[in-house]
């Protein structure tokens, strides 16, 4: 049963008071990109990698855990061609080329969510806002030639106070120093700061900094999201 009380004139829950206290205090969001803002289909991409003759898929890709090499390639210490080879080796297959190689890495990306761009444009008006994405240099490379086939963009810049990609920084989530580099370069307050991302390690972590962190399950968007937390546009 709900408590009704009177607030600011109008009649509401509890709850709702809360959550409109909660963005009120907001002033800067973080956003995660892989399906937050850009879907991502990872069980596309462990048949992919089953079809290229990795066996253990799952033990080797997976949301939560992953071999080291993806962690390697996401803080960008190694290149490309090395991560090519590492799939070689992992397959078996030394006769792997490059493009079948990307086409199965690149497999789970679909695309960017329908009216996030615009979404994004808006939240940017009331709000500062921070992409912090784990990226690599083969996806950042798909992205980026995606959003300007379809988009017309020449990235997500324009959508952001600043956006950051694991890869260039050499940090990845879901370690502490990437968290602290981006409150610390930009002066943010953990307590004044929303996270959302789609990773629960990823959510530990910044909720151990005391950032106001948000898991976004599957299925759920954005938008509905921040509708939750009391956003009102």
């Amino acid at each position: 049963m709900q408590t009704i009380v009177w607030f600011c004139g109008c009649k509401c829950t509890y709850l709702q008071i809360e959550v409109e206290i909660f963005m009120k205090n907001i002033r800067n969001i973080v956003l995660d990109y892989g399906n937050v803002l850009f879907d991502i289909d990872f069980p596309k991409l462990r048949q992919s990698f089953a079809a290229l003759g990795i066996p253990d898929v799952d033990a080797f890709y997976g949301h939560r855990a992953q071999h080291a090499l993806f962690d390697a390639f996401d803080k960008g210490i190694i290149t490309a061609g090395q991560f090519r080879n590492e799939l070689r080796n992992a397959t078996n297959d030394s006769s792997l080329t490059d493009e079948t190689i990307d086409a199965a890495w690149n497999s789970l990306l679909i695309g960017v969510r329908p009216g996030h761009h615009e979404f994004l444009s808006k939240l940017k008006t009331q709000y500062r806002t921070f992409l912090l994405s784990n990226n690599n240099e083969i996806h950042y490379q798909w992205i980026m030639d995606y959003l300007n086939r379809e988009f017309g963009l020449t990235g997500n810049a324009g959508f952001f106070e600043k956006d950051y990609y694991s890869h260039l920084l050499r940090m990845r989530k879901p370690d502490e120093e990437i968290f602290k580099f981006v409150l610390d370069t930009h002066t943010l307050n953990p307590a004044e700061t929303l996270f959302v991302d789609d990773s629960p390690q990823h959510i530990e972590t910044a909720n151990k900094l005391g950032l106001q962190a948000h898991l976004l399950n599957p299925g759920d968007t954005l938008p509905k999201l921040l509708d939750r937390l009391g956003y009102t546009g």
